[in-house]
Parts: C-alpha cells; structure tokens; sequence
C-alpha cells in the first residue's frame, strides 16, 4: 500500500523549519501500521534533514559549516543568475540532500529522542517550497 500528500512551506529566507509534526500528520493519515515515510522536496536551492531538535545551536552551527563549505558570491562560480546566494544554495542543497526516509512503528514516525525532521532553507530571501511525503507499508 501506498499514500502520498503534499504541503507548502513558507521560509523567511536561509535557516531551518521544522516539519515534523506536518510529516507525522501524514504518516498517521496513511494508516500503515508499519512502513516507511519517504520525505522528499521538489526544489534545488533548499535541503531536508534529520536532525537534533532540542538545541537550536545544532542548527546554527550548520549553517556555519555550509558557509565554508559553499560560501556566497565565491568568485569562482559561474551560476550567479539570481544573485549572489545562487549557486551556494544550489551546492548546499547537494551536500546536504533533498530527501530523508524514516521508519513508521504502529502508525507513527519512528523518530529517535531528539530527532527532528528540518527543510533548510538555503537562500537568503524568502521562497515557498513544495514537499512531498510517500508512505509505503
């Protein structure tokens, strides 16, 4: 069996959003006892992770590990079409991924204590971005 459902996510620009509660509607709207909830975001400039949900720091301190790993305005980057984020977004959403899988037990997410399902928004100015979740089971 089979269940797909989409929903919006509005980001105020680069940082995380937290989308747990959004995919575990959904998990729990499928009616899969046991299975599977793939989490996957239809866009190139943005990421999905898994990922500690107690200290806000965590979260923080990635957004300092993608600037080094994909600063804005590099020089050497020849895909700057919508501004000086543009292909550091695009290599950040590459290094991180566009998707997460996760485990449902008895219907729900099978999430560890602080785990938290995250869209990381890589530009700097806001955009709507599409997710899709598919529960299998």
């Amino acid at each position: 069996m089979a269940y797909q459902e989409s929903f919006d996510i509005h980001s105020r620009g680069r940082g995380t959003i937290e989308i747990t509660a959004q995919v575990g509607r959904i998990a729990r709207a499928a009616g899969v006892p046991t299975g599977i909830a793939h989490v996957f975001v239809l866009h190139t400039s943005c990421s999905l992770l898994l990922t500690e949900n107690a200290d806000p720091s965590v979260r923080r301190d990635l957004e300092t590990l993608a600037g080094r790993w994909a600063p804005d305005a590099d020089p050497a980057y020849q895909h700057d079409c919508e501004g000086d984020d543009d292909m550091a977004a695009h290599g950040r959403s590459i290094l991180a991924g566009v998707s997460v899988t996760v485990p449902l037990s008895n219907g729900a997410l099978r999430l560890g204590t602080w785990q938290g399902i995250y869209l990381w928004e890589h530009r700097t100015v806001p955009h709507r971005r599409r997710v899709v979740v598919t529960v299998v089971g």
